[in-house]
Parts: structure tokens; C-alpha cells; sequence
């Protein structure tokens, strides 16, 4: 077929493309909810036996699952999760819903319709000897059991599409990249009212520690140091001997992901007499630009080609599993997944007329990355 006729196919499949992400949706599947994750693999790898007359193959790390479909040495890696922020029973408040063009519910944009897209890609190929994907359930939590599997499997590729979800309609192009800290503040309780003095106020100690990392951002630069979660005291009339301090780290460079690290770690405390403890560091590197570049201008030749809009290239500070494959040097393009809104918030949706669309402009890479693509 020719790549229109790819379109044609996959939009005349739209009652199918919806009933698949229904189902999908309709499975939840938190990430830190190991039956509910089992279930939803099951789902998964029923529908990939329906559509593709095959089973992923199942990979326990740890407590955790993950699906890959590979038979041979591939040279292009799809990438995606199947794991969800939502807990188990939001779908009994909040349905899958199809209004008009638009789908609403748990994980349908953050990345249900990706996988589904997936996963109609590999039935549009001859065979999938060239052709490996990867489906994560853990990367809402950061990728712990799953990032060397990533990296195995993207080792040797030539190319990686990521399935995430797009920037209102643009591809990912670059990512930031993430560290994530905690750090512990040990004081010295005492009466708040009698003899505060005697006390070390774990409390005041986290507000320098506050100010100190407020320091090390350097938005001019792209790197952003940000207090996220704060805790300390017990009650009222009581100097706090513990406190904590959650950080969130973004970083455009390896370079300054480094200098961060090296002055959280070595911080000291001001109040004499507190401790510090600084756990974290370094969870996602960045995604560099030029690791994207050749395959997003590909994108762009080929959206014109199926006579769909070429998408638009965009920035962002979130990270994705596509920043491992960037790091270990392998060309990675993300945000090829669905086009909508709302990840991670009440109301996520998806504009459902584009999901055929994506979808044929991920097969077109693939066969583009492959050769088949003049």
C-alpha cells in the first residue's frame, strides 16, 4: 500500500481504533498496583494475539512487567507504558467517554492511545523481523526496574519512536533532563515555649536548605532547582527535630545535571548542631536535540506525503523513557503518540481523528527508517 492508502486503511478502522482504546482505558492500570498491572498486560497481549496472531513476550523485573515484541535483530525500536497515574476505581467516576471527535478518561492521552496506535502499527507490517517494541509499566514511577531493559533493547537500533504523548500536536524534539532529591533534616526537639534555645529547630534549618536550592537554578541556562514536598514538626508547642525536603531538577546539559548533583550532595547545614542527609540524584538524562533532528525533518517530509499537517517541533521539561534511548546515542523522536491535552489531570483527552493520522506516520517512519520510504 501507499502511504495515503495506509491513512485510508487506519481511518476506515476508526470504530476499531476506539473500541481497542476503550478497552484499554477501561483496564486500569496504576503503576504501583502490581494485579492491576497484570491484568492490563493480559489485555494487552490479548489484543496484540487478536490483531497480530502473536504474544509479546512477558519480562518480570523485580515486582514489576513489561511486554516486548521482538523476533529478531531490530533496527527501530517503538517505545511506550502502559502504566497510568490514576488509582485503581477512577474509572467507576470517570468513564472512557466519546463526545464528537473526542475521547475523555483515565490514561487515554498519557499514553493508552499510544499503545493502541502501537500496536496497529505492527499489524500494518509484512513481518517483524526489522521491528521491535517495548511497553513499560513502570514509567510514571521513574523507569526503576525497567531503564536497562530500555537501553538493551534500543542498543544497536537505528532509530527510536517514542509513543508518548504529543505537545499539542508537536513532535518532542528535546527533553529535559530529571534528578529528583530528598533530603533529611535531623535537629534537636525541644519545649517550644520553655527553652526553644536548647532546641535545633529542624523547621528553620529546611527553609535554608530552601533558599540555598533556589540558588542553584540557572533558568537562563534551562536548569531549574524546585521545592516540591515539604515536611516537619509534630505539634504545635514542640522545637521540630526532622524535617524533609523533596527537590525536582531539570537540566538541558549533562553538564549542569553534574553541577547540580555535586552541590546538593555536598550540601552542609546552617543552625549548628543539624544534620543533613541528601538521598537522589540523577534520574533521566536529557534528550538532546540533535539525537531528534534527522528523524523529526523525516516526519515532516512524510506528513506532507500522507497529506496530513506536518507537525509542529517542541521542547519540553518533562522527561520520558526516549531520554535513555537519546543518551546511549541512539536518534530518538518522541511524542509521536496522541494528540489532546490533560496528561496527569482530570479530563485528559484525545482528538480521535488524529489517531489514525499518528498512527500512519508511524508506520511511515518505520518503513522510512527501513528503506521503504523513498
Amino acid at each position: 500500500m501507499t502511504l495515503p492508502q495506509v491513512l485510508s486503511e487506519l481511518r476506515r478502522r476508526r470504530v476499531t481504533l476506539v473500541d481497542h482504546l476503550d478497552l484499554l482505558v477501561s483496564t486500569e492500570s496504576p503503576s504501583n498496583d502490581p494485579e492491576a498491572i497484570r491484568t492490563c498486560a493480559d489485555v494487552v497481549a490479548d489484543l496484540s494475539d487478536d490483531m497480530l496472531g502473536v504474544r509479546p513476550e512477558v519480562l518480570h523485573r523485580d515486582q514489576a512487567i513489561h511486554l516486548r515484541w521482538q523476533t529478531g535483530a531490530p533496527r527501530v525500536l517503538l517505545l511506550g507504558h502502559f502504566d497510568t497515574v490514576w488509582p485503581r476505581g477512577t474509572i467507576d467516576r470517570w468513564p472512557f467517554r466519546v463526545t464528537g471527535n473526542t475521547a475523555t478518561g483515565p490514561g487515554v492521552f498519557d499514553m493508552k492511545a499510544g499503545v493502541i496506535g502501537g500496536l496497529h502499527v505492527l499489524s500494518l507490517l509484512d513481518d517483524l523481523d526489522d521491528v521491535a517494541m517495548l511497553l513499560t509499566s513502570d514509567e510514571e514511577l521513574g523507569s526503576p526496574t525497567s531503564r536497562e531493559l530500555i537501553e538493551e533493547s534500543a542498543a544497536g537500533v537505528d532509530a527510536v519512536l517514542v509513543l508518548e504523548p504529543s505537545a499539542g500536536g508537536a513532535l518532542k524534539v528535546a527533553r529535559k533532563g530529571v534528578s529528583l532529591y530528598d533530603i533529611l533534616i535531623e535537629g534537636r526537639a525541644a519545649h517550644a515555649g520553655l527553652e526553644p534555645e536548647s532546641g535545633v529547630n529542624a523547621l528553620t534549618e529546611l527553609a535554608h536548605q530552601v533558599l540555598a536550592a533556589n540558588q542553584l537554578s540557572r533558568p537562563r541556562d534551562g536548569t531549574t532547582v524546585t521545592p516540591t514536598v515539604a515536611t516537619a514538626g509534630t505539634t504545635s508547642n514542640v522545637v521540630p527535630a526532622a524535617a524533609r525536603l523533596t527537590l525536582d531538577v531539570r537540566v538541558t546539559t549533562g553538564s549542569e545535571q553534574t553541577r547540580v548533583d555535586e552541590e546538593l550532595l555536598r550540601a552542609a547545614p546552617v543552625l549548628s548542631g543539624a544534620r543533613l542527609t541528601v538521598t537522589g540524584g540523577p534520574n533521566r538524562p536529557p534528550l538532546q536535540e540533535r539525537l531528534a533532528t534527522a528523524l523529526y525533518d523525516r516526519a515532516v517530509v512524510l506528513a506532507t506525503e500522507l497529506g496530513i499537517e506536518p507537525p509542529a517541533a517542541a521542547r519540553v521539561g518533562g522527561g520520558s523513557d526516549g531520554n535513555f534511548t537519546a543518551a546511549i546515542g541512539i536518534p530518538t523522536l518522541d511524542g509521536l503518540g496522541a494528540v489532546g491535552g490533560g496528561a496527569h489531570a482530570e479530563g485528559e483527552h484525545v482528538a480521535l481523528h488524529a489517531v489514525p493520522e499518528r498512527t500512519a506516520l508511524v508506520h511511515a517512519l518505520v518503513l522510512d527508517v527501513l528503506g521503504g520510504v523513498s
